[in-house]
């Protein structure tokens, strides 16, 4: 049985987990409303103060499901509570970025700005501290949503390898390579 999947999600209070017969599970918290069509066949039960997720049988696709769910369930109760937070850094000589509303303005040495219409459910703000590479952190409720964005930010220039520029996740490290050696 899945190790994951055999795990029970304590709910905290304030969150109100609610399963509908048509398996939709709708999750309220100080933070807002997530929700998630789960399949037919995954069995959602409250007991004690936590959720239990199980499957029917041992096939091959309940056995793929069963962790899944129980994953997607864990993160949208920790999402309303306590929210997710990812930091980029853009690291490079003249890239910056500017936040107005939902929009965020990139400046990543190409020959014009890119500008990123960011979806409601994300907070996005941009600091630049002297001496420090400029960072945008956003935040939201939604774990997919956020990794999701983060990573197309990211991908609008990935670092390179050779001088460590472009756009990283804070904690990532870039492994650097030398460059052109000195001939004979």
């Amino acid at each position: 049985m899945s190790r994951i999947g055999k795990k029970l999600i304590p709910v905290t209070s304030g969150v109100t987990i609610t399963v509908s017969p048509a398996n939709e599970v709708v999750v309220k918290g100080p933070k807002g409303e997530l929700k998630l069509a789960v399949d037919r066949d995954i069995v959602i039960e409250q007991k004690e103060g936590n959720i239990e997720v199980s499957r029917p049988t041992d096939q091959i696709r309940h056995r793929a499901m069963h962790g899944l769910y129980r994953s997607l369930i864990s993160n949208m109760v920790l999402g309303v509570t306590e929210g997710y937070k990812r930091t980029l850094e853009l690291v490079g000589v003249g890239y910056r970025a500017t936040v107005t509303g939902q929009e965020i303005d990139l400046a990543l040495g190409y020959s014009h700005n890119i500008v990123l219409q960011l979806p409601k459910e994300i907070k996005a703000t941009a600091t630049a501290e002297k001496g420090k590479n400029p960072t945008i952190t956003l935040e939201s409720i939604d774990k997919q949503l956020i990794g999701q964005v983060a990573a197309k930010l990211r991908s609008l220039r990935k670092p390179e390898p050779y001088k460590g520029k472009g756009v990283r996740y804070q904690d990532e490290i870039v492994r650097r390579k030398a460059g052109k050696s000195a001939g004979k």
